[in-house]
């Protein structure tokens, strides 16, 4: 929808409308990486993006802890209207060096999801690692702009091990080594770090798994594992009870039902996916969906997404092909 939609439909009173129409739902944001100012990654979010969004947040919604969202849920009470909460995945420096400062004057909590293995520097994300081969001067042909979609629904398909043998072969026919650890633009934040935030009590510190595998592509002994893991390992290293979690990708055929299951049989309170939408009343908090909100720097887009108009337009699509 261009900006001059996005403007009238504004100037018609739509936004406001639609905010009135799901106060009574929720909203879970998703990010993933942060930058400095005037930064122009499309995958990141820049300083001034992050607080124009949280001008809007403050002006508009009640910004909360994802486990009051959670709790609600679980209890089957009624959500407060115009309830949002703030979620972070993987544990990169970036959200400490740039969105927490933010998040300190503002006073806005958030829950950050970290893979514990990569908090503990025995390896770097998967994901960043494709990511990175496609940055380099002269990338694997696979990794070409226009595929590199593609190439991420494939892999994530692939067991661990025959993935990450597909990502090294890649470089090798590229003639590029892969760092040991991460470059600096996706190194992970340490432990020192992680409590510092959970010690101000805006920061959750959630699990995104041990190693960040995509569930569906291993058994559930090994998703256990990951589960069980984490959630200790990080427990330990934060010095804190973790009670939250965030499935690896978290779309649809990401995870199955079984692992769902363990998600609660393991101990956490809550769990979300990556999948777009409102949280209602009747959600399962073991998959609250989210919006993603890392390219929306302007007030007419982040407008779009938290007022409900996105929510809307989604529904009625759907309704209009069935």
């Amino acid at each position: 929808m261009s900006q001059l939609a996005l403007r009238a439909l504004r100037s018609l009173g739509v936004f406001s409308l639609a905010r009135a129409l799901s106060a009574g739902k929720a909203r879970v944001i998703m990010y993933h990486n942060f930058a400095g100012p005037g930064a122009n990654d499309p995958n990141a979010l820049n300083i001034e993006g992050i607080r124009a969004q949280f001008v809007y947040l403050k002006k508009y919604f009640q910004v909360v802890p994802l486990l009051r969202i959670a709790g609600r849920l679980a209890a089957s009470r009624p959500l407060d209207p115009k309830m949002v909460a703030i979620t972070i995945d993987d544990g990169r420096r970036n959200c400490y060096e740039f969105l927490f400062p933010l998040m300190k004057e503002f006073q806005i909590p958030a829950t950050f999801f970290v893979v514990s293995s990569f908090i503990r520097s025995e390896d770097w994300i998967w994901t960043d690692k494709v990511s990175w081969l496609s940055e380099q001067t002269n990338p694997p042909q696979e990794l070409a702009s226009e595929r590199l979609d593609g190439v991420f629904r494939t892999l994530n398909r692939l067991r661990p091990e025959e993935r990450n043998a597909r990502i090294n072969t890649m470089a090798q026919n590229a003639g590029i080594s892969i760092p040991s650890f991460a470059p600096e633009k996706y190194s992970a934040c340490s432990w020192s770090e992680l409590r510092e935030m959970a010690a101000s009590g805006l920061m959750e510190i959630g699990s995104h798994t041990a190693t960040h595998p995509i569930l569906s592509s291993i058994s559930d002994v090994e998703s256990w594992q990951e589960l069980s893991r984490s959630r200790a390992e990080i427990a330990e290293g934060i010095g804190r009870e973790v009670k939250s979690f965030c499935y690896p990708n978290g779309m649809p055929g990401d995870f199955r039902p079984s692992q769902v299951r363990q998600v609660t049989e393991a101990g956490y309170s809550c769990s979300v996916i990556a999948q777009p939408g409102l949280v209602e009343a009747d959600c399962d908090p073991y998959q609250m969906p989210r919006l993603g909100m890392a390219r929306k720097r302007s007030e007419l887009e982040i407008a779009k997404q938290l007022d409900g108009v996105a929510y809307y337009q989604r529904r009625f699509s759907k309704s209009g092909n069935s």
